[in-house]
């Protein structure tokens, strides 16, 4: 066994391995010319293999991490022949002299890295090749595992998907080179750890646990390091920073991930607005620094972040996180909806009915086949099952009787004329995009939609909704420029508790309410402190989002710093339970020793990667992420335990609830 063991190909290329030269070549761009005519030994991943003749062979040495590489070139047939038995992609050595490229004679076979200048002392790699004397495979790739420009790895291989998907792994060394410029940007704040392992307290979303061998005893997973954080404002670290780590067992979409990371802040004696301008600060040092004019990721202007409040994102965007490029904010205008077209749209008694008025790239048959299409495509499918009533849609036509906009009336059509007329500009708008709000011209797109007469609540509104999805459906046909500026901007101003809706588990609190954001967050002003004890549902809080493109980057909020109004708000008005805020002792505890007025914000990290790199979804900038099941596809996480392992932490599965084997999946001894 041992004679057979060692003439196997694994253990002579595993042991030749033992025999290489250190790297001395290490793909600097450009090459320091000291190192020419000199010995180097370079590693890297073969790319190409190009044989002219049998003492004339080229190939390429790729880097890995980066577009870098480097020619090779070989006149010893020995050599070529260990060239040519190497798979491509093998991971290899080579050790030769390094040289200049030979510079064809011919003007136009001249290609620009052969005359593009550097320093006095350097000279770009693209004009270097090594001349090889001997070459080591490292460890070969594979030759089970198929490869080429038109092959796609299955989330199981993610590491091969890393390899050969540029834009994948650009992505990944762009978001370590945010984070090194992030942590230099924020170097005003104390870079702090908080612990992993925390406990379960009803913030508001559902948790992780983490079993123990102490019988009934769990830990629970952090849904974010905020109570931690204010417990350090209450130790004398004015400004805290973390990369952190957090969990939230919450349903998964393509922005959401079980497990993610924030840039997490917090700083003492400082109200909201303090925080809102320092985190601008950041955002636009980000763009000045990663942003290029040109490219899909422009720098920002100087111009401060837009403001806006809760009340005026639902009602004219229809969004907590309003969208800035789609065009026609919505109108309410139930007021002038004749009766006969209000029982048209919904059953409801007293709706609110809203429009918004688009301007699309296409004339009036156009848009009313767009708009056929969309209403009869999955994207439209909610919006045609919607309980309150289907959207109404006009588009407008000079040439048609009443414009276009028969079921409205001759009265309610001009009434809506002359609404949108008045429409005054917001801060955001153009000139001509304000232009274009306030006037009608053929081929404009009037939405309508009904909805209940009720307060704001929530993130959208189904018209909000609507405006969205046809904004999306008018750019993939053509309708619609898309904007690739990145338009940020702060909302502010939300209500400080919202109405439970049986998904989030809240508080746990009597109240039939709990927090918008979180239970510590403070009243917006000293009339907001009052509306606690009368009607607490109309209190605004002191939060805010920071929002781009439609996408919330981040949110924050001034703390409450005050342990008496503190646990009045979780006794009082969420109507908490004592065991469940004695779980905030340790909080109540740090807040009574004179803790300072503070305030913070937590920027989701992979969020912001991804609207900087242009992609919806955060697994494309995340290098190991979870399905949308929540699973780890590569290797295999979560894995199913033995009745040995929930022994051991004192758990058991519930009879009935047991998982069928899945296929391919071996049962272990003792499994359940």
């Amino acid at each position: 066994m041992k004679q057979a063991t060692t003439e196997t190909d694994f253990w002579r290329e595993y042991k030749g391995t033992y025999n290489v030269e250190p790297p001395n070549f290490h793909f600097e761009n450009p090459v320091p010319t000291s190192l020419l005519h000199g010995q180097v030994t370079a590693v890297g991943y073969l790319k190409k293999i190009i044989r002219l003749n049998d003492s004339l062979t080229f190939a390429h040495l790729s880097k890995g991490s980066g577009p870098e590489q480097i020619q090779i070139l070989s006149r010893d047939p020995e050599t070529t022949r260990v060239l040519e038995s190497i798979r491509l992609n093998s991971a290899i050595s080579v050790n030769g002299q390094l040289q200049m490229k030979y510079k064809p004679k011919n003007p136009l076979k001249i290609r620009e890295a052969h005359t593009r200048e550097t320093e006095e002392g350097l000279i770009p790699l693209e004009q270097v090749e090594i001349h090889a004397q001997s070459i080591t495979c490292l460890n070969s790739f594979d030759k089970d595992i198929a490869y080429g420009p038109q092959h796609v790895y299955p989330p199981s291989s993610r590491h091969l998907q890393i390899r050969f998907d540029d834009k994948l792994r650009q992505s990944l060394l762009f978001r370590s080179e945010v984070t090194k410029f992030a942590r230099e940007e924020l170097k005003d704040f104390h870079e702090i750890e908080t612990p992993i392992l925390f406990k379960s307290t009803p913030e508001g979303a559902r948790e992780f646990l983490v079993p123990t061998r102490k019988a009934g005893f769990a830990y629970a997973l952090p849904q974010s390091p905020q109570q931690y954080k204010q417990m350090l404002m209450a130790s004398g670290i004015n400004r805290y920073v973390q990369f952190a780590r957090c969990f939230r067992d919450e349903d998964l979409r393509a922005d959401r991930q079980p497990e993610f990371t924030q840039i997490d802040l917090e700083m003492a004696w400082v109200t909201g607005e303090d925080v809102m301008q320092r985190v601008e600060k950041f955002i636009k040092a980000l763009y000045n620094r990663f942003g290029k004019i040109g490219t899909y990721l422009l720098p920002l202007p100087e111009k401060q972040f837009h403001r806006m409040k809760y009340d005026e994102a639902m009602s004219e965007h229809g969004s907590d996180k309003p969208d800035l490029r789609i065009p026609g904010l919505i109108q309410r205008i139930d007021h002038i909806v004749p009766e006969h077209l209000r029982k048209m749209i919904t059953s409801l008694e007293n709706p609110i009915i809203e429009a918004s008025k688009m301007r699309l790239n296409g004339d009036t048959k156009t848009v009313q086949t767009f708009f056929r299409n969309f209403m009869a495509s999955t994207e439209g499918e909610p919006f045609e099952k919607n309980i309150h009533g289907q959207p109404g849609v006009c588009v407008y036509d000079p040439s048609k009787p009443v414009e276009g906009l028969q079921i409205l009336g001759f009265e309610a059509a001009e009434q809506l004329k002359d609404l949108y007329a008045s429409i005054p500009q917001r801060e955001f708008q153009s000139s001509e995009d304000y232009e274009i709000a306030t006037s009608f011209d053929s081929g404009d797109l009037i939405l309508l939609q009904a909805r209940e007469n009720l307060p704001h609540s929530g993130g959208s509104t189904s018209m909000g909704r609507l405006r969205l999805a046809i904004y999306k459906a008018a750019i993939a046909e053509g309708l619609l420029e898309p904007d690739l500026l990145h338009h940020y901007l702060w909302v502010t101003d939300f209500p400080m508790f919202t109405l439970e809706d049986g998904v989030d588990p809240g508080q746990e609190g009597a109240a039939g309410f709990s927090a918008t954001h979180h239970p510590f967050t403070a009243p917006k002003t000293a009339v907001d402190v009052d509306l606690l004890l009368t009607d607490p549902l109309k209190a605004k809080a002191d939060h805010y989002d920071l929002v781009v493109n439609g996408v919330e980057l981040g949110g924050g909020s001034r703390r409450i710093h005050n342990v008496g109004m503190q646990k009045f708000i979780m006794r009082e008005v969420l109507q908490m339970k004592k065991e469940r805020m004695n779980d905030f002792s340790h909080l109540f505890e740090a807040l009574s020793a004179g803790c300072p007025p503070h305030a913070g914000l937590a920027i989701g990290f992979d969020r912001l990667i991804a609207v900087m790199r242009g992609t919806d979804s955060v697994r494309d900038v995340i290098a190991f992420p979870k399905n949308s099941k929540g699973d780890d596809p590569t290797v295999k996480a979560p894995r199913r335990v033995n009745k040995n392992e929930l022994g051991r932490y004192y758990l058991q599965v519930t009879p009935g609830q047991e998982v069928p084997l899945q296929e391919g999946e071996v049962p272990e001894s003792g499994s359940i």
